[in-house]
Formats: structure tokens, sequence, C-alpha cells
């Protein structure tokens, strides 16, 4: 299935959302705030099917990070997750690169489906 870079700093989330998508096969690599998130993404020789990163982080929020992945791999399929309406409202001005924004709390088929469809765009 698919290799998915998952970052995000809340760890039950985190933990949650890596077992969401083993259920569907996919690889998980985990990062735990943006910065981390980035070196990963950077250091990677095998490519990600679908970067899924938290907005909201410290050192390095998920818009930033994605701001970075997209210059260093355009095109590279990115979804973000937020539990906060106005860091949706920040992640509006990246149209061109994010697929989309998920709302947290989510549950587990949710998040499952909306990966799904970001890895079929």
């Amino acid at each position: 299935m698919a290799r998915i870079l998952l970052v995000e700093d809340d760890e039950s989330v985190r933990a949650f959302v890596a077992r969401a998508l083993e259920i569907d096969r996919h690889g998980v690599v985990t990062a735990e705030d943006g910065e981390i998130g980035l070196e990963t993404f950077l250091a990677d020789q095998e490519g990600f099917d679908l970067v899924l990163t938290d907005i909201q982080m410290p050192h390095l929020d998920g818009i930033e990070m994605s701001k970075a992945v997209s210059i260093k791999s355009p095109g590279q399929k990115i979804l973000m997750m937020t539990g906060y309406a106005n860091q949706r409202e920040r992640a509006a001005s990246l149209d061109a690169i994010v697929i989309d924004v998920v709302q947290k709390p989510f549950t587990l088929p949710e998040i499952r489906k909306q990966v799904a469809a970001a890895l079929v765009q």
C-alpha cells in the first residue's frame, strides 16, 4: 500500500492515526513535530505517497513544514489535520499544495476515508 509520513505532536493522536493507517496496510513513518517531520522527509530516500500533518505544532508548524516540503518536492500530496477553526483558515491559502484539512476530532473510519481519498487524487 502507500507510504505515509505522519507528523503530529500529540502522542496519543499520533498513535491513534498510525494505528488507523496500519489497518489499511500503509507503511507509516512518524515524527513528533514539524522540524523533525521536515528532516525526516528530506533525509528519506524512498519518498512518501502522502504527508499527513497537524497544523499547530511546536518548533515548526504544519503550514511552514508543508511549504518547505512542496518547494523540495513539488506535487507531493499533503493532507493536514487541525482541531482549531482559525488554523483551518490559515491553511486555506495553501490550496495549491494541500489536498484538504481534516477537522479533529475524527473517528478511525473518518481518517482512513480521508487518507484513502487523498491518495487517489
